[in-house]
This record gives structure tokens, C-alpha cells and sequence, in this order.
């Protein structure tokens, strides 16, 4: 099995708790050097269940798997696969272990899993981020010192183990610049203009950055309908912690006063309600939907026959205006159900296919 995530999600604790295996972690010298001398000798000698943590810092392991899988291919769970870097991980599985593992994301924390335990809000989840030692911070200093942590090790190590042109101020200054464009539309040739970068360099560093988990590049959904769209993607930062660091948004109030109230919801809710959806829905897309018009709706999950269209509101009232866009859409056939999301308490109806919603409420239960 592969279990991919961003680092510190708890991929490790997750595994170590529920499977018993002897564990490598191959960002470590001793455990690394334990298979890079003879990968097939390794593998065939130590006792199995193993745990390969951080796996695609040794490419080589994955084809040396497959023939010792094949070897015992009715053989379920001898192997556990851990990575960050989901491309090379993935690239390396479609190439060697393709129809031999199973493949899960690990995100960090939803609301759903931590609902009703103590001090966890959804407000909270929303400021902190879903990376468990940040949410679990005992103040806002120890939460600024993670995430400074974080990011720094991000910059430090995984980004310029890939011999970027860019140096590590630059790669911060970029994923700076993201933050403030968080929830807008993405242009890599201002983005490489600002940083006196080309556009494909840029493009570049944000593959990795999705790689990565820390970006989302949510694409718009072309219905065949008569209107011009627009085709540009839009930019999210995935998880709302580092959203705000980045920001320098770091208690409650800043957050309440801050113009970047509105578009860090929405990001906060698209990275909930998909991580949500994968959950519950295997296969779901998930897109937005813009008309040169202005007729917009902020995620558009498609499964196939079905489409449901959601629209964020980070106030705790909504009126007519806040769904006219999710009515537009169903007349014209983009979706077929939609939802307002906001911070309210209340849910109610407001036509036959479209309803109110608390956050919290549809966090909590399952998406239709």
C-alpha cells in the first residue's frame, strides 16, 4: 500500500499505530543504507511487514518491489509505502507498480475527524490549519514558530534538493505572493515577471508545489454552454495555517478584520469539502465555474452524472444575491444541486435544489 500526504500530516503516527511492521525511514542514513546497497537482497531478507517511509527518496526501490511482489503476488500487506512528493511517487508506481498497491491520501486534519473533541471548532481548525502540531499549539507563539518551522524546512530541503534557480529568499517571496493570491485567478507570467523569472520556470516551481501538497490548482469546468468562460485556473493554498502565517494573520480578531476573510474560507471549505469527497465519493472532480459575465460558483464537484455547485460565505447571514449564481447554473444545466455554505446556524431551503447550510453541519455528515 502507498500512503501519500504532505510531511507532518501524520502519515508515520497513522501507520505505526495501526500496523505492526518494522519501520525504515529512508531520509535517515541508517535506514537508508540498509537498502541502497542491495535493494533486492534487503527486501528479501528482512521480515516482513515493512514500513518504507519518505519512498521516493530511493527511486530504485520501486521496480526491485515489483519483482518481489510478483513473487508472492496473492500476498496482501507486506509492503507500506510512505511519501510527500506525490508525481515522483506516483511516476515510480505507474512505471513499476502499477496494479500491485493500493493508493491512499492522507490530508491533514477534517473537521469530521476531530468534531466534538475538546477545543476543536471549527473556527479554531479554520485559524490554525489542519496540521496536528500546529493545531495543537498551546498559544499563537508556539503556532508562529511551527509554521516558521515548516516553511523553512519546506524551503530549505525539499525545494532546493531539486536545484531550482531560485533561490530560497525567492521561493518564499513566491509563496508569499500565492497567499495573496489566494482564491484568485492564476498567472504564472505576472507571477515570473515579479520575480524575474520566465513563465515556464515558474510553472515549473508550482508543479512542485503541488507535488507537495501545499498548493491547489483548481481548474475551471467548461459546460457546454453559451457564455464566454473564463479558462485560467484559479490558485489556493491548502492548508489555512500557513495561509495565515503567510498572511500575518495569527489570532481570531486579525482574522475577523482581515480583507482576506472572505477568500481564505473559501479556500479552508474547498480543501475540507474535497478531502470530504474523497472520502465518500471515489472519482469526484473538482472545478469552478466563471462566465465573463460574472456568474460564478466557487467549487463544482462533478461525478459523472451528478454535479453539485457550492458558494462560501464567511458571515453568519446570506440573502437572494448569495445564491443567484447556484440558480443560474442549475437552469443552464452546469449543476444539478447547490449549497450555501456559511457560518450561520441555521439550515433551510431556498428553493427545491438549492439549501442554506452551516459549515460546520455539512462538515460533519455526508456530502449528496
Amino acid at each position: 500500500m502507498i500512503l501519500l500526504g504532505p510531511r507532518q500530516c501524520g502519515k508515520t503516527t497513522l501507520m505505526r499505530h495501526f500496523v505492526d511492521a518494522r519501520y525504515f525511514d529512508l531520509e535517515r542514513p541508517s535506514d537508508l543504507q540498509v537498502f541502497s546497497g542491495d535493494i533486492e537482497y534487503a527486501l528479501q531478507s528482512l521480515k516482513e511487514p515493512l514500513i518504507l517511509d519518505e519512498a521516493q527518496t530511493l527511486p530504485a526501490l520501486f521496480p526491485v518491489l515489483r519483482s518481489v511482489i510478483d513473487e508472492r503476488r496473492r500476498k496482501n500487506g507486506r509492503f507500506f509505502l510512505l511519501g510527500s512528493v506525490s508525481p515522483h511517487v506516483l511516476t515510480n508506481i505507474s512505471e513499476s507498480l502499477a496494479g500491485r498497491v493500493g493508493i491512499l491520501e492522507l490530508t491533514p486534519f477534517i473537521y469530521s475527524k476531530i468534531a466534538g473533541r475538546r477545543g476543536m471548532k471549527l473556527g479554531n481548525l479554520w485559524l490554525r490549519g489542519g496540521y496536528p502540531d500546529a493545531l495543537l499549539a498551546r498559544d499563537p507563539a508556539s503556532w508562529q514558530a511551527w509554521q516558521e518551522s515548516y516553511l523553512r524546512t519546506f524551503i530549505e530541503r525539499d525545494i532546493a534538493r531539486h536545484q531550482l534557480n531560485l533561490s530560497s529568499a525567492e521561493v518564499r517571496r513566491l509563496l508569499t505572493m500565492l497567499a495573496h493570491s489566494h482564491g484568485g485567478l492564476l498567472n504564472n507570467s505576472t507571477l515570473g515577471r515579479s520575480l524575474g523569472y520566465s513563465y515556464h520556470t515558474i510553472q515549473s516551481i508550482l508543479d512542485l508545489f503541488i507535488g507537495y501538497f501545499l498548493i491547489r490548482r483548481l481548474q475551471p469546468f467548461h459546460a457546454n454552454v453559451k457564455k464566454r468562460l473564463v479558462k485560467a485556473p484559479k490558485v489556493y493554498l491548502r492548508d489555512s495555517g500557513i495561509l495565515h502565517y503567510l498572511l500575518g494573520i495569527g489570532t481570531a480578531d486579525q482574522l475577523l478584520t482581515s480583507p482576506a476573510r472572505g477568500n481564505s474560507f473559501e479556500g479552508f471549505m474547498i480543501q475540507q469539502i474535497a478531502a470530504l469527497e474523497d472520502l465518500q465519493h471515489s472519482g469526484s472532480a473538482f472545478y469552478f465555474f466563471r462566465a465573463h459575465t460574472g456568474a460564478e460558483i466557487d467549487l463544482l464537484i462533478d461525478r459523472g452524472s451528478h454535479r453539485v455547485g457550492f458558494e462560501f460565505k464567511a458571515g453568519v447571514a446570506t440573502d437572494p444575491d448569495d445564491w443567484k449564481h447556484l440558480q443560474a447554473g442549475i437552469d443552464d444545466g452546469v449543476i444539478h444541486r447547490g449549497y450555501i455554505v456559511y457560518n450561520g446556524t441555521r439550515e433551510f431551503p431556498v428553493s427545491d435544489k438549492i439549501s442554506v447550510i452551516p459549515a460546520a453541519q455539512i462538515l460533519s455528515g455526508r456530502l449528496d
